[in-house]
């Protein structure tokens, strides 16, 4: 990650959602995370005095707002026109880096938490599981699809970030591509095209 103008704190945000992605929550430390960010450590510490689980949850939270933002921006086109959009962010995101990253939402939401406890970082990732879906199923419902088949296929294009992870594992996009093809066709039934 190069220096930028970008201020330090965001630069600590946005260099956790990249660590995260890459590694998962487990493996991914502050010191290393001030490092990537070329931050220095004290101001990650300054930023983030709740230590991991602060900065985990903003990146969460930084990863669910950019995409949230995106998915609007595009759903005005449509439904299919926001899925479009989506596959081809989760497809520029593995193929640009190599099969090496996901996404630091799914990789917060597959962390193990501790017994009897929802750690934050995981209520944030639930959060924008939730905002994505509602997103999606609001431009179906618009659209003209029925309310509960809307909240089934927005479910079921959210879970596409498990393509995303097989992807990763087979180094190839082969099951985007085969996921995307069948999303489609199940928008187009629901809403009618």
């Amino acid at each position: 990650m190069s220096r930028s103008s970008t201020p330090s704190r965001e630069r600590i945000v946005v260099g956790a959602a990249d660590m995260i992605s890459r590694r998962g929550l487990s493996a991914t430390s502050i010191r290393e995370t001030a490092k990537h960010a070329q931050a220095p450590l004290g101001s990650t510490y300054h930023y983030f005095p709740e230590g991991k689980q602060q900065l985990a949850s903003e990146a969460v939270r930084h990863t669910g707002d950019r995409g949230a933002r995106s998915l609007r921006k595009e759903l005005e086109a449509g439904p299919a026109a926001g899925l479009d959009a989506v596959l081809a962010l989760w497809r520029e995101s593995v193929v640009d880096t190599d099969f090496h990253a996901g996404c630091p939402v799914l990789a917060v939401a597959i962390e193990e938490p501790p017994a009897d406890e929802v750690p934050p970082a995981l209520a944030a990732a639930a959060e924008v599981f939730e905002l994505w879906e509602g997103l999606l199923a609001d431009s179906l419902r618009a659209h003209g699809a029925e309310a509960g088949r809307a909240a089934q296929i927005a479910t079921l294009a959210v879970a596409v970030e498990g393509a995303v992870a097989m992807c990763r594992a087979k180094r190839g996009t082969d099951p985007l591509d085969r996921t995307a093809a069948q999303l489609r066709a199940l928008i187009a039934d629901a809403i009618g095209d």
